[in-house]
């Protein structure tokens, strides 16, 4: 897998595909929001790429739109403008307005399983995830923390270590630690529900890539 693939994978891990299907199962802890059909989720985030041989963090900032049963509109603005749209036909970047990158979902048939596993954990269920990891609560003064760990070591159909998440409301902290050690962490910022349709340029992106 080239590089730039691989960074839209781990992007696609990070983000764990919240809330992509209407219907969902009990949060985690009471007071979690979760959405519903007709809404759409909106926010910032700030992201932290800790990577093995670079004394500091990569650092990227930009904001998210959550569309049910659509998928995600990832827009970064620092330190480079670039749209990233993925979705459970797989992933498409553009920069500039013109498309850079297309992967289909069937390339990637890791990316498929934890898409599979992961939706709805930004807001919603994270029932599913206990096919694959271990799941353990740790106890919070204020929200909720929990850690995910792979029932199966090893497994090159996921490539992951540990999850880290925390939140309150909101899923508002996410952390991956992968295998070699590289982790990614994730902060989101600003998050609100809204009942209204994605405008018409992100209706345009979700739209774009159901096409081959």
């Amino acid at each position: 897998m080239n590089i730039r693939a691989r960074c839209f994978v781990v992007c696609c891990i990070s983000l764990i595909l919240g809330a992509l299907r209407p219907g969902w199962a009990a949060p985690p802890v009471e007071g979690t929001a979760h959405l519903r059909e007709g809404q759409i989720l909106r926010g910032r985030f700030e992201q932290e790429r800790h990577l093995e041989g670079f004394q500091v963090p990569v650092k990227s900032t930009g904001t998210f739109l959550l569309v049910p049963g659509r998928g995600l509109v990832w827009r970064t603005e620092v330190p480079f403008a670039v749209t990233t749209v993925i979705s459970p036909a797989g992933l498409m970047q553009e920069v500039r307005g013109q498309e850079t990158m297309r992967m289909p979902a069937a390339k990637l048939p890791f990316m498929s399983k934890l898409y599979a596993m992961l939706s709805g954990t930004m807001v919603g269920d994270w029932s599913a995830l206990t096919s694959a990891f271990n799941v353990v609560r740790i106890p919070e003064a204020k929200g909720w923390s929990l850690r995910f760990t792979p029932l199966k070591a090893g497994d090159p159909t996921l490539p992951v270590q540990a999850i880290r998440a925390r939140g309150h409301k909101f899923l508002d902290e996410i952390e991956l630690v992968k295998p070699n050690g590289d982790r990614d962490r994730l902060v989101f910022l600003d998050q609100k529900i809204e009942t209204a349709q994605p405008g018409a340029q992100e209706a345009a992106l979700l739209e774009a890539l159901t096409r081959q």
